[in-house]
């Protein structure tokens, strides 16, 4: 819904849009109810996004180029940027590493990675976390959480490992249905070429050895084959760049995953919590 306090609170991105649309527009001389009728919208909802009391939607950025951009992709760029602006702040910096990395290695003891969630599943997560969150942005960030899968099929594709503790895979999260899905999901997931999927079992510290004490952490290698580590605990985030700290952490990933069990026994173990019979 439009509100003045959208207006205080826009984006640099949602202010360059609402402004570089203004501008077009007046250069093709039409009303903001003429070009609402090109673009399919409302000449209130043109006034909103022009005024940023209701920023562009995802939508309707895809309407602007269509309608304005001139094939330039201005429209469709902006769209990537407020895409990352909707995301939790402690998360935008990551998301960004994330879209382009070369290369990344999980390892996730709390919940399913968000790279590899449903969206049944996702949306049970986010709607029943605390504080409360209304149902718009509930809906919001299970999108944009969706919207990060295409990653999996980018050109070049990246390569990407994740280990995931056992607890999490018998946590029952939203109900016995959607967790069920969610198992079968990375059942599928671990079929990708260019996926490996390995399971840290929940008696991984019976021989007096547990690397996994410190928590999750996301391993980056960048295009320019830099390597970061970047983790995040409740709602708080830290990325890491110092090579040194992030060798350490490479090896403590390394140490882990000698006590995951391997790509075949892991798939295995998950169609089994998924009460799938060979």
């Amino acid at each position: 819904m439009a509100s003045a306090e959208n207006k205080e609170t826009a984006s640099p991105t949602a202010l360059m849009v609402a402004e570089m649309a203004r501008m077009m527009r007046i250069q093709r001389g039409w009303t903001q109810e003429q070009e609402g009728q090109e673009l399919g919208y409302s000449a209130a909802a043109v006034s909103a996004m022009e005024t940023c009391a209701q920023p562009a939607s995802d939508a309707m950025l895809v309407e602007l180029e269509r309608v304005l951009g001139n094939g330039t992709g201005v429209f469709l760029t902006a769209r990537r940027y407020m895409r990352m602006e909707r995301l939790p702040e402690q998360f935008q910096d990551y998301a960004l590493l994330e879209e382009a990395a070369v290369s990344l290695q999980l390892f996730v003891t709390n919940v399913i990675h968000g790279l590899f969630q449903t969206e049944a599943y996702a949306r049970a997560l986010i709607g029943g976390g605390y504080p409360p969150l209304s149902d718009e942005r509930v809906e919001e960030l299970v999108q944009l959480r969706m919207a990060r899968a295409a990653l999996f099929d980018r050109d070049p594709l990246p390569m990407i490992e994740v280990i995931i503790d056992e607890a999490v895979l018998r946590r029952v999260i939203g109900s016995e249905e959607v967790m069920r899905e969610q198992l079968l999901h990375l059942v599928e997931c671990a079929r990708r070429r260019n996926v490996t999927l390995l399971v840290l079992p929940m008696d991984a510290g019976k021989y007096g050895e547990y690397a996994a004490g410190h928590g999750g952490m996301s391993l980056v290698e960048t295009p320019a084959h830099e390597h970061l580590v970047y983790l995040e605990a409740q709602e708080e985030s830290l990325l890491i760049s110092d090579p040194a700290k992030v060798s350490t952490y490479a090896q403590r990933y390394a140490k882990i995953r000698s006590q995951a069990l391997g790509p075949r026994e892991s798939l295995d173990l998950i169609k089994r919590l998924a009460g799938v019979k060979e």
